[in-house]
């Protein structure tokens, strides 16, 4: 029984179903073009130069930010948010790690993806273990990174596109 708090959609004939499917369709084809576009404008962002020289501490014990790329051309780099101070990482940001499949795609296009959070290895690695993943993931504790690259800000973490290094 519908209700006017959630009020189900209008019934209609198979014809008038299909009909307004079709005017949705040429709506969401036209946001994929745009969309496109826009990604396309992205990708031609200009790129900053990382010259400080920033120190990770991952399973193989500090590595440098050059290291992170693992001999490829490109890195993607994802912020997960873990303060040192959080008890587990984020939910949002779980649900993504959860989503991330084989690197194998990336590394066919000579890109490597790793995971950074600011709280300390020890406690990346027990929730990494609890959470059943492998995805690389590195520590940033004690560096200035990720405050850097806008990802941490004086408000704590942060979600969406990160800044150049200051």
């Amino acid at each position: 029984m519908p209700t006017t708090k959630h009020p189900l959609p209008q019934v209609v004939s198979p014809e008038e179903w299909e009909a307004a499917l079709n005017r949705l369709l040429i709506k969401e084809k036209e946001h994929t073009r745009a969309r496109d576009a826009l990604s396309a404008e992205r990708r031609k962002l200009p790129m900053v130069k990382m010259e400080k020289p920033y120190v990770f501490q991952g399973d193989e014990g500090s590595v440098s930010f050059l290291d992170l790329f693992a001999g490829r051309r490109q890195l993607i780099v994802y912020h997960f948010m873990f303060a040192p101070d959080w008890k587990a990482g984020c939910d949002g940001c779980s649900w993504v790690a959860d989503a991330m499949t084989h690197p194998a795609h990336l590394h066919a296009r000579d890109t490597s993806l790793v995971m950074v959070s600011r709280a300390p290895l020890e406690k990346i690695n027990q929730y990494k273990t609890r959470m059943g993943w492998t995805i690389p993931w590195y520590s940033s504790y004690g560096s200035d990174f990720n405050e850097d690259v806008g990802a941490t800000t004086e408000e704590g973490e942060r979600h969406g596109e990160c800044l150049p290094p200051r």
